[in-house]
Protein backbone atom coordinates (compact mmCIF):
# COMPACT_ATOMS: atom_id res chain seq x y z
CA UNK A 1 0.00 0.00 0.00
CA UNK A 2 1.41 3.56 -0.90
CA UNK A 3 1.60 6.19 2.06
CA UNK A 4 -1.30 8.43 0.40
CA UNK A 5 -3.65 5.40 1.09
CA UNK A 6 -2.37 4.30 4.43
CA UNK A 7 -3.29 7.72 5.58
CA UNK A 8 -6.42 7.75 3.96
CA UNK A 9 -7.29 4.96 5.48
CA UNK A 10 -6.09 6.23 8.96
CA UNK A 11 -8.35 9.27 8.49
CA UNK A 12 -11.32 6.84 7.81
CA UNK A 13 -11.14 5.14 10.35
CA UNK A 14 -10.43 8.13 12.67
CA UNK A 15 -13.28 9.79 11.54
CA UNK A 16 -15.48 7.19 11.71
CA UNK A 17 -14.36 6.58 15.38
CA UNK A 18 -15.59 10.52 16.11
CA UNK A 19 -18.90 10.30 14.32
CA UNK A 20 -19.35 7.86 18.02
CA UNK A 21 -18.72 10.47 20.29
CA UNK A 22 -21.82 12.22 21.31
CA UNK A 23 -21.34 14.67 24.40
CA UNK A 24 -21.91 12.75 27.78
CA UNK A 25 -22.31 15.96 29.47
CA UNK A 26 -25.66 16.52 27.19
CA UNK A 27 -28.90 14.77 28.98
CA UNK A 28 -32.07 14.16 29.02
CA UNK A 29 -35.47 13.08 31.18
CA UNK A 30 -38.86 12.06 30.03
CA UNK A 31 -41.41 14.20 31.26
CA UNK A 32 -44.40 11.51 30.00
CA UNK A 33 -45.53 9.41 27.44
CA UNK A 34 -49.21 10.10 25.93
CA UNK A 35 -50.73 7.60 23.41
CA UNK A 36 -53.91 9.73 21.03
CA UNK A 37 -56.00 6.90 19.17
CA UNK A 38 -56.00 7.80 15.42
CA UNK A 39 -58.59 5.16 14.57
CA UNK A 40 -59.19 1.51 14.88
CA UNK A 41 -55.93 0.30 14.23
CA UNK A 42 -53.05 3.29 14.79
CA UNK A 43 -52.45 5.60 17.35
CA UNK A 44 -49.98 8.33 18.04
CA UNK A 45 -47.34 7.28 21.11
CA UNK A 46 -46.01 11.16 21.93
CA UNK A 47 -42.69 11.02 24.48
CA UNK A 48 -41.86 14.74 26.34
CA UNK A 49 -38.27 14.78 27.23
CA UNK A 50 -36.11 17.57 28.53
CA UNK A 51 -32.75 18.04 27.27
CA UNK A 52 -29.80 19.90 29.21
CA UNK A 53 -26.72 21.00 27.17
CA UNK A 54 -24.34 22.76 29.81
CA UNK A 55 -22.34 26.04 28.53
CA UNK A 56 -19.18 24.50 28.90
CA UNK A 57 -20.12 21.59 26.27
CA UNK A 58 -16.94 20.61 23.96
CA UNK A 59 -18.43 17.35 22.60
CA UNK A 60 -19.70 18.12 19.18
CA UNK A 61 -22.75 15.25 18.81
CA UNK A 62 -26.17 14.79 20.43
CA UNK A 63 -28.49 12.05 19.58
CA UNK A 64 -32.13 11.22 20.27
CA UNK A 65 -33.09 7.69 20.39
CA UNK A 66 -35.51 4.91 21.27
CA UNK A 67 -35.57 1.15 22.25
CA UNK A 68 -37.03 -1.58 20.22
CA UNK A 69 -40.43 -1.39 20.38
CA UNK A 70 -43.49 -1.85 18.57
CA UNK A 71 -44.30 0.21 16.05
CA UNK A 72 -46.25 0.85 12.39
CA UNK A 73 -43.95 0.63 9.21
CA UNK A 74 -43.71 3.35 7.00
CA UNK A 75 -44.41 5.65 9.54
CA UNK A 76 -41.20 7.86 10.51
CA UNK A 77 -40.41 9.47 13.87
CA UNK A 78 -41.01 13.15 14.18
CA UNK A 79 -38.65 14.46 16.85
CA UNK A 80 -38.99 18.70 17.84
CA UNK A 81 -36.90 20.73 19.86
CA UNK A 82 -37.94 23.47 21.49
CA UNK A 83 -36.37 26.63 23.58
CA UNK A 84 -39.45 27.61 26.46
CA UNK A 85 -42.55 27.70 23.33
CA UNK A 86 -40.05 28.46 20.53
CA UNK A 87 -39.71 26.12 17.99
CA UNK A 88 -35.77 24.83 17.22
CA UNK A 89 -35.00 22.06 15.18
CA UNK A 90 -37.52 19.56 13.62
CA UNK A 91 -36.06 16.18 12.38
CA UNK A 92 -38.00 13.21 11.00
CA UNK A 93 -36.20 9.74 11.18
CA UNK A 94 -37.17 6.40 9.81
CA UNK A 95 -37.94 2.84 12.04
CA UNK A 96 -35.38 0.03 12.30
CA UNK A 97 -36.62 -3.33 11.58
CA UNK A 98 -37.01 -3.82 15.30
CA UNK A 99 -38.80 -0.56 16.23
CA UNK A 100 -35.75 1.48 17.28
CA UNK A 101 -34.42 4.57 15.99
CA UNK A 102 -31.76 6.84 16.31
CA UNK A 103 -31.52 10.57 15.30
CA UNK A 104 -27.44 11.92 14.93
CA UNK A 105 -27.33 16.06 15.42
CA UNK A 106 -24.79 18.83 15.81
CA UNK A 107 -24.51 20.29 19.56
CA UNK A 108 -21.63 22.20 18.68
CA UNK A 109 -20.01 23.67 15.12
CA UNK A 110 -16.85 25.40 14.22
CA UNK A 111 -17.16 28.34 12.30
CA UNK A 112 -15.11 27.92 9.19
CA UNK A 113 -14.82 31.91 9.08
CA UNK A 114 -13.98 33.06 12.60
CA UNK A 115 -11.93 29.44 13.70
CA UNK A 116 -14.10 29.14 16.79
CA UNK A 117 -16.63 26.72 17.89
CA UNK A 118 -19.91 27.69 18.05
CA UNK A 119 -22.99 26.03 20.68
CA UNK A 120 -25.92 25.30 18.61
CA UNK A 121 -27.40 24.56 21.70
CA UNK A 122 -27.18 25.27 24.83
CA UNK A 123 -29.38 25.10 27.86
CA UNK A 124 -32.98 23.84 28.46
CA UNK A 125 -34.76 22.36 25.47
CA UNK A 126 -38.23 20.28 25.76
CA UNK A 127 -38.01 17.56 22.88
CA UNK A 128 -41.56 15.96 21.89
CA UNK A 129 -40.51 12.35 20.09
CA UNK A 130 -44.15 11.42 18.45
CA UNK A 131 -44.29 8.05 17.02
CA UNK A 132 -46.84 5.85 15.46
CA UNK A 133 -47.73 2.56 16.84
CA UNK A 134 -50.07 0.24 16.60
CA UNK A 135 -54.04 0.93 18.48
CA UNK A 136 -53.95 -1.13 22.21
CA UNK A 137 -57.40 1.05 23.07
CA UNK A 138 -60.09 -1.27 22.82
CA UNK A 139 -62.68 1.33 23.24
CA UNK A 140 -61.35 2.78 19.99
Amino acid sequence: MNLKFKIFLMVSILAVLSVGIIPVEVFAQSNGITVTPINEEISLEKTVTTMEVPKDNKLPWGFVKGTPSQYVERYPVIIQFYSGEDPVHFAQVGVKGDGSFEYKFRVRNLDSDTGKFVNIFEGTYTVKIFRVIPNTNDLV
